[in-house]
């Protein structure tokens, strides 16, 4: 599905990505794990083709970039982000906005067909959102306008789904109604290979197989959930003593009191 290799990304002199090496692959539902400044952004950049690295080569979908045509390739690219939320208008509907997710278009300029409006009604059902199909975009709630983000990132019927800090800005209660909206889409049968990317622990789901964990532009380490998300690797991965609870199958943490890591 992607395959990253020896990847390094520089502006203005200054490393941003350091030889960065991952592959995902079909079946696996990966979470991206840093704190800010990690290199999370730069990499979904890099996905989709927005910018290219000086040195490694990256490979989506059988797509070698450099060889292909990126804008075909982003068309199989679900991507769900805080930069896509600020460019919708406030008058668009909540129907209109995930039907405009068939076309890749900010606002829906193109006629649609009956088929095309059920599938997005179908989605919105999915979501939990199918009553907001005549709710103006500018008085939703944080919460709502995710999930029609989601919707229409559906639409395209995407192999890949990057959901990038969907829960930053909500509320309790509304970040566990939408972590529980993305558990019950990663269990459909037709689901895409979904890409969580988060700085919050306690937000990667346990469909979330694989976790990659990033610091200061590097891979600190890369596998299977289960395996990473432990005391030891998070208090080195933080540089700061961490005590980790599992509850209902999810990670939560705790700071230590600071002492030396060795």
């Amino acid at each position: 599905m992607i395959s990253i290799q020896n990847v390094r990304y520089y502006r203005n002199q200054k490393d941003i990505l350091k030889n960065v090496s991952w592959k995902v692959e079909k079946g696996q539902h990966w979470s991206i794990l840093g704190l800010n400044g990690s290199g999370k952004t730069t990499i979904l950049d890099i996905i989709n083709g927005y910018i290219f690295p000086q040195y490694g080569t990256v490979e989506v979908l059988g797509n070698v970039f450099g060889k292909s045509y990126i804008p075909d390739v982003r068309k199989e690219i679900g991507l769900v982000s805080s930069s896509l939320q600020h460019k919708i208008k406030d008058y668009e509907t909540g129907l209109s906005v995930v039907l405009s997710g068939k076309f890749a278009s900010i606002g829906l300029w193109q006629a649609v067909e009956q088929e095309e409006v059920q599938q997005a009604l179908n989605f919105m059902q999915l979501l939990g959102c199918e009553h907001l199909e005549d709710e103006e975009y500018g008085v939703l709630s944080q919460g709502e306008r995710q999930r029609l983000l989601i919707a229409r990132a559906l639409m395209a019927n995407p192999k890949i789904l990057i959901l990038d800090e969907p829960c930053n800005g909500l509320d309790l209660l509304a970040r566990e109604e939408l972590l529980e909206i993305i558990n019950t889409l990663s269990a459909k049968a037709d689901c895409p290979t979904l890409i969580y990317v988060t700085h919050h622990v306690e937000e990667i789901l346990p469909c979330f197989t694989h976790t990659l964990l990033l610091r200061k532009g590097e891979v600190f380490a890369q596998g299977p959930s289960k395996d990473l998300l432990t005391e030891a690797t998070l208090s080195k991965f933080y540089n700061h003593p961490v005590s980790v609870q599992v509850e209902q199958n999810r990670t939560w943490l705790a700071l230590k009191a600071k002492e030396q890591i060795k």
